[in-house]
């Protein structure tokens, strides 16, 4: 078959491309390879000889429509995810693209077996949590005053006492910044668009995904990512809020086993899966995961910092998607290993880590208690 990937030239899309052509499958790729993410042009970890490459931008018609031609699959993995003030960027790139690939498939009338669409766990905002006394209850966003005090969980409204988090399932939105919210919009244009014109459509909310090829220079995403660069250059990880945030983190080829897994299945037609680690950690835990791949003493600062608009706890609830035979059999260490490996193998890697927090905290997006 012949498979389309969108943002194949970044760290799922590359990752999946590779999988599809190892089966044996023809790859084309649309990426605008743009900055930050792709600081220094075309990576050197595609070889364009094995895929027919498009320079482009999912928002150009033209560039999609030709894109679209001869193709039986799509995996629309190209989306923007940055600085959290760019409001209008997430609704445009992530949103209107999504809606642009259906579009040019009614209106071209091109006979597409199936779409994937890449969502996230952000989606579900703070997730689902519980009081012992008074049931389950789906918060929002931690409100700036709350954060300020350095109370950083959540609490029963009705008694006041901490809830505990529990696994969120695909049933829980509740998207609580502009990220999410395009997350959210793709995975109903997908599952609705695709039932209104007859193209078997899937939604997949990725947890963290960690693994190799994840940028070096996108500042706000990746925790392995600053940690691990924060190791290599012999410097302390900033860790924000306590430490204790809960989270989980899936495998890169975890992932990948996801997406061709709803490829080739059928019952995954018009269906939102979680694709998540199954195995919770907090942030201070997955740092102390890295130092000890890393095998260096240094330990993490904890400044009384936070970015405004991050959830608490999060972890997936991967039942559903496991229904289907799919698994993650790759451990958190073997992520952190596999990007060790890559980091050491690059030979003119730049010390962002200082310019990105200035950045963010310029842009407000870090914030510090009274």
């Amino acid at each position: 078959m012949k498979v389309l990937v969108t943002g194949g030239a970044g760290f799922i899309g590359s990752h999946t491309a590779d999988r599809l052509l190892k089966m044996g499958h023809q790859v084309k790729i649309v990426d605008c390879l743009k900055k930050p993410v792709h600081l220094k042009g075309f990576p050197d970890y595609l070889d364009k000889s094995k895929v027919e490459f498009i320079y482009g931008d999912v928002r150009d018609k033209a560039v999609m429509t030709y894109a679209l031609n001869g193709v039986d699959i799509v995996f629309h993995i190209a989306a923007y995810q940055d600085y959290l003030p760019d409001y209008s960027t997430f609704s445009h790139v992530n949103t209107y693209s999504t809606s642009l690939l259906y579009e040019i498939i009614e209106e071209k009338k091109l006979p597409i077996q199936k779409v994937i669409v890449a969502s996230s766990q952000a989606v579900m905002g703070e997730g689902k949590y519980h009081c012992e006394k008074h049931g389950s209850f789906y918060p929002n966003l931690r409100s700036e005053s709350q954060l300020k005090e350095g109370l950083w969980d959540h609490y029963c409204p009705i008694c006041n006492k901490k809830l505990v988090y529990d696994l969120s399932d695909e049933n829980v939105v509740n998207p609580q910044n502009p990220y999410s919210m395009s997350k959210y919009t793709q995975e109903m244009l997908a599952i609705n668009l695709g039932k209104r014109i007859g193209i078997p459509s899937v939604a997949l909310r990725y947890s963290i995904v960690q693994g190799s090829r994840q940028s070096f220079y996108n500042a706000y995403s990746g925790v392995c990512r600053i940690f691990s660069l924060s190791m290599f250059f012999n410097k302390q990880p900033t860790i924000y809020e306590d430490g204790n945030s809960i989270r989980d983190y899936v495998n890169i080829h975890d992932v990948v086993d996801a997406n061709i897994l709803v490829m080739e299945s059928d019952k995954a037609n018009y269906e939102v899966f979680n694709v998540g680690g199954g195995k919770p950690y907090t942030v201070l835990e997955f740092s102390k995961i890295v130092a000890k791949v890393f095998g260096k003493s240094i330990t993490a600062k904890i400044p009384g910092e936070y970015r405004f608009g991050d959830t608490r706890h999060i972890i997936s609830d991967i039942s559903k998607l496991k229904s289907l035979g799919w698994e993650p059999k790759r451990s958190i260490y073997d992520s952190v290993r596999e990007y060790k490996k890559y980091l050491e193998q690059q030979t003119n890697i730049d010390d962002i880590l200082d310019y990105a927090e200035k950045q963010m905290k310029s842009l407000g997006v870090v914030r510090s208690v009274k």
